[in-house]
């Protein structure tokens, strides 16, 4: 059977491949080397000769991730702000960006660095209104609209094929963090997005012990080749070890996604209606404002990510996190353990995220132990 007709499940089981060549041994050797000899024809024996333009664990790596994406490229970075910064640089100058008023800050933030700058116009919309998208965009003039769905923290959820027919309609692209569905449950390729971003270091790696961004593409164009270049020059790739790490995490990425979104709609579902909840944010919920949306495009559950607006004060909701004795009180997502985090505290005054905002990263623990342990944190507020 051809890996195209393969699922995607299997396909992200052997990300490691079936077996080295030379060796048969089922996990491939890290290729460390800084620099690659060339043959008798001084020709490069690989398709790059130098670390910074890439190399062979790098690219099982990415064509790991193109795979699971259904794309006709990946390129690694080696961190999600990089991935980011580099995609933004082939933005042209005093160009106008499209992107949510809520999502993750540190794109946020980049992106209003580089308005005050003059380096780009940008137009940050309300995701909960509709036709906000729509009447952001500027024909002609919108070079990139930026999404993220569900966004974070607050899971509100985005029509991926409605961004991109408005975007497109504009002759604009359509870039889309998936972080938060995993490469599993949301395929923004077929869903006619331009391109993927992934911060690597949360589902896709999945054990908190890597940082690494991803970006893929739906067509090899030359804006694709212009970031694949800016890489090189920056010299930014995903170093090798962290690589093979990462590619590692890829072979049970299904498992832990699905594991993960059903803790977290057991916890969304019992703190629905809690005496110290005032709401819990989750698409997978019918309460949830965007749930029809995300049933339409999250076809392998809604993840793993919550959060609780905790009733009570800013400093209510800081302490909450530190009560508990499960869960990590922590900064990041997607790893195989729970954490838990007050958003405000992390972004920072000017934070848009309500004050008693707790997000929730569901790991693969047993439920039962994760609603205790939000119980008892609760009871001691």
């Amino acid at each position: 059977m051809s890996n195209s007709r393969l699922r995607p499940e299997t396909i992200a089981a052997h990300a490691l491949k079936s077996t080295d060549e030379s060796t048969g041994a089922v996990a491939p050797p890290i290729y460390p080397s800084s620099t690659y000899a060339r043959d008798e024809n001084y020709t490069p024996k690989l398709r790059e000769n130098y670390i910074r333009n890439g190399n062979p664990t790098l690219w099982h790596a990415e064509d790991a991730i193109a795979a699971l994406e259904n794309g006709k490229g990946c390129l690694l970075f080696a961190s999600g702000m990089a991935a980011i910064t580099t995609l933004l640089e082939t933005v042209p100058q005093g160009a106008h960006v499209v992107a949510p008023d809520v999502m993750y800050y540190g794109t946020r933030d980049w992106l209003k660095i580089l308005e005050q700058r003059g380096r780009i116009t940008l137009t940050l919309f309300d995701a909960t209104q509709p036709g906000a998208l729509e009447a952001s965009i500027k024909s002609g003039k919108t070079d990139l609209v930026w999404i993220e769905t569900p966004l974070n923290p607050t899971w509100d959820v985005i029509d991926i094929e409605a961004a991109a027919k408005a975007a497109h309609k504009a002759g604009a692209i359509l870039a889309v963090d998936a972080t938060a569905t995993g490469a599993v449950t949301t395929k923004p390729l077929e869903l006619d997005a331009d391109i993927v971003f992934h911060s690597a270091t949360k589902y896709l790696n999945g054990h908190s012990d890597v940082l690494a961004g991803a970006l893929v593409t739906g067509a090899l164009t030359q804006r694709w080749a212009e970031i694949a270049t800016l890489r090189t020059k920056i010299g930014t790739p995903l170093a090798p070890f962290e690589a093979w790490l990462l590619t590692r995490g890829l072979r049970t990425v299904y498992l832990r996604y699905r594991q993960a979104s059903a803790n977290a709609l057991a916890i969304a579902k019992h703190f629905e209606r809690h005496p110290r909840i005032e709401r819990v944010l989750y698409p997978g919920l019918a309460s949830h404002r965007g749930h029809a949306i995300a049933a339409k495009q999250m076809t392998d559950g809604f993840g793993g990510m919550l959060s609780l607006l905790i009733k009570g004060s800013l400093e209510d909701a800081r302490r909450f996190c530190t009560l508990l004795k499960v869960i990590v009180p922590a900064t990041s997502l997607g790893g195989v353990e729970t954490l838990a985090e007050h958003r405000k505290t992390v972004e920072g005054p000017q934070s848009p995220v309500p004050d008693n905002l707790v997000r929730i990263s569901a790991g693969i623990e047993h439920a039962d132990d994760l609603i205790a342990d939000l119980e008892q944190a609760l009871a001691k507020l």
